[in-house]
């Protein structure tokens, strides 16, 4: 209903999400996963190994993702450019360097072993396969920082099929290396290079995208009519609460894998707990980790942007149109989750095909996909509202969200069990609550910013006979009674942003010759 009669404002954005939510991790886990359970001799364990360090190497390359957003709003020149790769290759060492530090000192043995009550084999295994995993942060942080560029120049197409290749080179690579002398002498090493493989592949795709399309056109530098340069100072300002937020959504999952752990005392059921954690994340996410990509919708399409006015001078897209859109996902995302979780013997043919467990441990996984239906109506409002806040480049309101997750996300893991609950089924409702506390704090952020645009409304009032004045935090085109505040926010806290209209302080008619002077009384 939202969308239609507006195919042509439709088009763009439906290209732009579903180039952008092409992205790998789903799919790729679900490949690497089904690599490590092909090998039947301890597969349970090796899916246990490689979950805790795949998990905790998210931790350090999930900031990283969100510099995509540094060059969708920022990048408009080479210079700025070569700023955003610089940022990212001191992040990539410094992860490297921690990588290292886990794998080999007694802090990732304290990590690692203690913490998770994991025995000998299994966190020896984690801490080599982290070592292992040490280059990836820096190929992953530039194939990110160029995907923002891409997507700031509606390449969308070309992001989407580089994420796409990243699948297919691991499950190529998979398939190939499970055939080789790998599967007996160091089983690791066929999710990791293939892992690998598909990074290599996505970051060579996107840096000759950008060469080619990208490079030639942009000014050396950024003049005023680009807003000028940007300093990594505004770079880092803007990325930081962004990247805290993924950073804490990232290490969610090693937390959640560590209270499952010590819950059931590190038993042979702790390792299942675990490796059930494993095999259901991917497929989980699976129906609602695109919708993680509406956030980009507003940037990309935010005509206040100066450089945006330079690249979509055609684009026929609105704020209403966005947030019509964005309801349509949501209601999408749900129906997929309830048809492939809630249906009899879906979500087992699932795992067992795509994943390649067998059906007793299918049935394990059921209960916990199922929680996972329920992750798309936060995960919509966390997008949309944080990707109108990157347009008005207000992030910084959204720190506190990263906190109030963590803190809720713990209390859930400590309270369910004394009401019985344990195993992932503990794990995959505590982060369920997680992600309802930090939805909550972003949309109290966008309240917050909305009051402070409304507060300055006795400033914007137009002239007489002027046009309102439409600007950085001005709600559907017109600024709303304090009163009228809960009504704009709920469900999507109705931001709706005119932010392509024009301004005008002067009423409209013929101009006034300057030898009369001015008119008084305006």
């Amino acid at each position: 209903m939202g969308i239609r009669g507006n195919g042509g404002s439709a088009a763009p954005l439906i290209k732009l999400l579903g180039s952008a939510a092409r992205r790998p991790v789903p799919a790729q886990t679900e490949a690497l996963n089904r690599g490590i359970a092909a090998v039947k001799e301890d597969a349970v364990e090796m899916l246990a190994s490689y979950g805790l360090a795949y998990s905790l190497m998210k931790f350090f390359t999930g900031p990283m993702s969100d510099f995509k957003n540094v060059g969708l709003v920022f990048v408009n020149s080479k210079r700025d450019r070569t700023k955003a790769v610089l940022c990212m290759v001191v992040a990539g060492a410094v992860a490297a360097v921690f990588h290292t530090l886990i794998a080999y000192s007694d802090l990732g043995y304290y990590i690692i072993n203690k913490l998770h009550h994991v025995d000998e084999s299994v966190g020896s295994k984690t801490r080599r396969a982290f070592l292992y995993l040490a280059a990836f942060p820096f190929m992953d942080a530039m194939a990110w920082t160029h995907a923002g560029i891409l997507l700031k120049h509606k390449y969308s197409f070309l992001v989407g099929c580089a994420s796409i290749s990243d699948v297919i080179a691991q499950v190529v690579f998979v398939a190939i290396l499970l055939h080789s002398h790998l599967e007996c002498r160091e089983p690791l090493l066929i999710p990791i290079l293939s892992l690998y493989m598909g990074a290599l592949v996505r970051c060579t795709t996107l840096c000759l995208g950008y060469y080619k399309n990208i490079h030639d056109i942009i000014p050396d530098r950024s003049g005023p009519e680009l807003g000028g340069d940007a300093t990594i100072r505004k770079m880092l300002s803007f990325w930081w609460p962004l990247a805290l937020i993924l950073a804490t959504q990232r290490i969610s999952r090693p937390i959640v894998n560590l209270f499952v752990s010590r819950d059931l005392g590190g038993s042979s059921a702790a390792t299942e707990a675990v490796a059930i954690l494993t095999a259901t994340y991917p497929v989980g996410h699976m129906p609602y980790g695109w919708l993680t990509e509406i956030r980009a919708v507003y940037p990309a399409f935010d005509k206040n942007n100066p450089s945006n006015k330079l690249v979509s001078a055609s684009s026929t897209v609105t704020a209403a149109h966005i947030k019509k859109f964005t309801f349509v996902c949501m209601a999408l995302s749900l129906t997929l989750c309830f048809v492939m979780f809630w249906t009899p013997d879906v979500s087992e043919k699932i795992l067992i095909d795509i994943i390649g467990v067998d059906f007793a441990f299918a049935e394990l996984c059921v209960v916990p996909l199922r929680i996972f239906s329920f992750f798309p109506v936060p995960v919509t409002v966390r997008a949309h509202l944080t990707g109108w806040l990157m347009t008005l480049k207000k992030t910084f309101v959204l720190a506190p969200s990263s906190v109030l997750r963590i803190i809720v996300l713990i209390t859930s893991l400590v309270v369910l069990p004394y009401l019985g609950v344990h195993g992932a089924t503990l794990g995959v409702g505590s982060l369920l609550a997680g992600f309802v506390g930090e939805s909550t704090m972003v949309a109290i952020a966008a309240c917050y910013v909305y009051r402070k645009q409304v507060s300055l409304a006795p400033d914007r009032t137009p002239a007489p006979g002027g046009t309102p004045c439409r600007g950085e935090g001005d709600l559907s085109g017109s600024l709303r009674a304090p009163g009228e505040v809960a009504k704009a926010v709920a469900p999507l806290v109705h931001t709706s942003l005119r932010l392509d209209a024009p301004c005008s302080r002067e009423p409209q008619g013929p101009s006034r010759p300057e030898h009369l002077g001015p008119r008084s009384g305006w």
